[in-house]
């Protein structure tokens, strides 16, 4: 023991004195009815300032007896599991490990409560904070042991796993009871679904079931915090700091020796936005997995790459699909598909059969072609080639839906009919106004026959009148890029249809009556610009951001004209045509809201999964 310089007078004893007999005998005398050396051992496990030394004395006797520890003596093998081990010496870490894998081999019914040791182990430890009387107590940020604890965690359910091949099946509902509520810090998440991810890499199987319960708590992130309350929050702290910055100026203006040099939420990583400061922090982390994961040596490894792939659009068809109003999580798919264009048209052909299937619901079809308008339209890597053919497809599909209906009883506008269709009209005209110039430019003959092959005017002029449904600032956008290449002349229906009696109820809210079919298309486009700030470092190179053309103007007989774009706001020519939907019955506020943002283009891209430190 080592004593040189040690103050004998003022500190106290070091506690090597051991009570009790050992572990064995402690045992036979419970099974004779005599706790009093059990319930001794029980409070000496449990000493807080229990030291290294005795954790390794005691887990070595554990081990020698560790078959008559039965399910009799689990409040014992409770207090034994929550001996404090992390961070300890590589002793004591390896005499702990080795005591897992001896007590789950020898006693399984003793698995789950390893197991959900380990798991909890999987977020920053709890430290109380009261301020006031009122609680606020939360994980403790500041562990610099976090990196070495939690790779101790890993390699012990690694080792629990080679023991007992069943582990899977028990592991997941562990992992779904532990997952942090989603108003926890930002760190207690990140360091919990960075530790799910670690998981799925060394137990394949869990991988599937490990990204819907990341992506299912993500989504309630997601749609708690629409793209217009960020960008209001994030712009009014910005005018704020700036506010702080012009009279602290005008304060010192007279001192020339003092300079306050502040820095802005603008000139940050920071979200001020709480809830999306979450999820821009799980963002980073999913997507440092999804690259790290189809990545061997910075090269792409094709047959990983497509397992992953499978894996998200199953999660993406469960809970992503059917999710209205997400504006970020779908990104993960997104950035996924640019690295190779074989997965691009594979989940635009996986978009395209959920679409044209008549057994899926409605509203998942619909759902499928804002998919797809959005996708082609946004997803910079993706080559004309595969935007024509998209376009073969979905046009094609239109002209038979028009032709089955015609002589129907049911040719005539209405939604609740009709969804798939529009929907489909609606990516058509969204695809061609982002993409009109890439198939004309290079050959503008054989762009324009392609064009014109289209017959998109056998499609605006049906009687199921798609320009009726359709969003305004999308109807009016379309017009005017088919009017200057003279593809179809739109602005006769648009002013018919504006002219059209509006039905009127009574609000449910009470007060005046109010319109009940302002937009009746209710949609969403899911690749609508990306508003988080860190990750959006991987998101802006492939995006396509809208560019209004210089030539182009909207009718202004049909709707209010467009502002002039500011560099603030260059993606958007849906700003200020949609509708507001307050009190409108059957809608939702935000329905139709589409406030289209170029992404933020501060900080520094985020670093790879597996490296990164804690």
């Amino acid at each position: 023991m080592e004593i040189e310089g040690r103050d004998f007078m003022n500190t106290p004893p070091l506690k090597t004195v051991r009570f009790g007999g050992n572990v064995v005998a402690t045992l036979a005398k419970f099974k004779q009815g005599d706790t009093s050396d059990y319930e001794l051992l029980k409070h000496q496990l449990a000493d807080p300032d229990i030291k290294d030394a005795q954790i390794i004395n005691w887990l070595q006797e554990f081990r020698n007896c560790v078959t008559q520890l039965s399910k009799d003596h689990e409040q014992l093998i409770y207090v034994a599991l929550r001996l404090p081990w992390l961070g300890r010496s590589p002793a004591v870490v390896e005499e702990y490990l080795s005591f897992l894998s001896n007590l789950v081999s020898a006693q399984t019914v003793y698995l789950r409560a390893c197991l959900k040791m380990v798991v909890s182990n999987f977020k920053p430890k709890r430290v109380k904070i009261c301020e006031g009387g009122v609680d606020i107590s939360d994980s403790d940020d500041d562990d610099e042991n976090l990196p070495r604890s939690f790779d101790q965690c890993h390699q012990a359910l690694q080792l629990i796993g080679r023991y007992v091949p069943s582990t899977s099946c028990f592991l997941m509902p562990i992992l779904i009871d532990n997952f942090p509520f989603v108003q926890k810090s930002s760190r207690t998440l990140e360091c919990y679904v960075h530790n799910l991810l670690r998981v799925a890499v060394y137990i394949p199987s869990l991988r599937r079931d490990v990204l819907e319960l990341i992506i299912s708590r993500m989504l309630k992130l997601d749609v708690s915090a629409p793209r217009g309350e960020i960008e209001e929050v994030e712009e009014n702290a910005v005018q704020q700091e700036l506010k702080g910055e012009q009279e602290e100026e005008g304060l010192f203006d007279m001192d020339e020796d003092v300079c306050s040099v502040k820095s802005s939420p603008a000139g940050t990583n920071v979200m001020v936005h709480p809830v999306a400061e979450r999820l821009d922090t799980l963002m980073v982390v999913l997507l440092a997995f999804i690259k790290d994961m189809c990545h061997v040596n910075s090269c792409l490894d094709v047959e990983r790459t497509k397992d992953l792939y499978k894996d998200l659009v199953g999660v993406f068809d469960k809970l992503i699909l059917p999710t209205h109003a997400s504006c970020h999580v779908q990104y993960a798919l997104f950035y996924l598909c640019s690295f190779r264009l074989a997965l691009a048209e594979a989940f635009l052909e996986h978009l395209w059969r959920l679409l044209q299937s008549p057994s899926h619901p409605a509203v998942l079809r619909q759902s499928a072609a804002g998919y797809m308008g959005s996708f082609l339209a946004r997803a910079k890597f993706l080559p004309v080639a595969t935007v024509r053919a998209c376009l073969d497809l979905l046009v094609p599909w239109l002209h038979l839906y028009i032709d089955s209906q015609d002589s129907g009883s049911r040719a005539y506008c209405d939604i609740t009919l009709h969804g798939p269709f529009y929907n489909a009209c609606q990516a058509v005209f969204y695809t061609l106004i982002f993409r009109h110039r890439s198939i004309l430019e290079g050959n503008m003959k054989k762009g324009l026959a392609y064009l014109q092959s289209l017959n998109l005017e056998r499609i605006v002029m049906c009687q199921l009148n798609p320009l009726k449904v359709c969003l305004p600032a999308v109807t009016n956008m379309f017009a005017a890029i088919t009017r200057k290449y003279q593809l179809v002349f739109c602005y006769t229906i648009i002013e018919r249809n504006n002219r059209h009696i509006l039905p009127v109820v009574r609000s449910s809210v009470g007060g005046d009556c109010v319109s009940t079919n302002t937009n009746p298309l209710d949609s969403f486009f899911p690749f609508d610009p990306y508003v988080l700030k860190r990750s959006s470092k991987l998101i802006e190179p492939l995006y396509q951001v809208w560019e209004e053309p210089a030539d182009t103007e909207v009718d202004t007989v049909t709707t209010k004209r467009v502002r002039p774009c500011s560099d603030a706001d260059e993606d958007d020519f849906l700003r200020g045509e949609t509708p507001e939907t307050k009190g409108v019955m059957g809608m939702t506020p935000g329905s139709y809201e589409s406030h289209l943002h170029s992404p933020s283009s501060v900080g520094s891209p985020p670093i790879s999964f597996l490296q990164r430190p804690f």
